[in-house]
């Protein structure tokens, strides 16, 4: 007598999971359970933002002096808030770590700047690289952001993405800190990779 065949059935069932919106997180800023500038909405979740080490610091600010002698002061935006696609706009505002403005900042005094103010975009990655490198790639991608490079002070490397299409970015170039790289905003002001990251600590 032939034996049956038993095959388990397969639990399909997601987990339960709540997508935040900008609205709600005003509301919870409103009643004191976010703090603004502690936290992240992307793509419906919210992160809470890691604590800064001393290098990540650093760095964001020897960057964003690098973009001010680019593009001046007033075209260049800190660690804040974006706008994103229309679609992904209601459940992620994104707060990268500089950007470069189109327009100067006298210009957003009640809203974000939006995808098409936006020349370049800057993360500085650590704990967070494969995310921004990935997620927020993607994010910023699918609003066609036409520059975001993700510089990873782990690899000591510095990410190029461009040819936002499709939801992708469709040619990534990865630069060692002994090569340049320009901007496509100023493809005559090459700076070298190593200019930008953290001294290397001594043994």
């Amino acid at each position: 007598m032939p034996s049956a065949t038993y095959e388990p059935e397969l639990d399909t069932t997601r987990p339960f999971r709540i997508r935040w919106t900008r609205d709600d997180c005003a509301r919870f800023e409103r009643d004191g359970l976010l703090t603004p500038g502690k936290y992240e909405l992307i793509e419906g979740d919210i992160l809470k933002s890691m604590g800064q080490n001393r290098a990540h610091i650093n760095t964001v600010m020897t960057f964003i002096r690098w973009l001010f002698g680019m593009f001046g002061e007033e075209f260049v935006q800190g660690p804040g808030p974006i706008d994103v696609s229309l679609e992904d706009n209601p459940t992620s505002e994104p707060e990268p770590d500089a950007v470069v403005l189109s327009k100067p900042l006298s210009a957003f005094q009640t809203r974000n700047p939006r995808p098409d103010d936006i020349r370049l975009l800057v993360e500085i990655s650590d704990a967070t690289r494969y995310f921004d490198r990935g997620t927020k790639a993607n994010l910023y991608a699918r609003a066609e952001i036409v520059e975001y490079w993700s510089l990873d002070l782990v690899q000591r490397k510095l990410h190029v993405h461009r040819e936002p299409r499709d939801g992708k970015y469709q040619r990534v170039t990865m630069h060692g800190e002994d090569e340049s790289i320009a901007s496509l905003a100023t493809p005559e002001s090459a700076i070298l990779v190593s200019a930008l990251l953290p001294p290397i600590k001594a043994e």
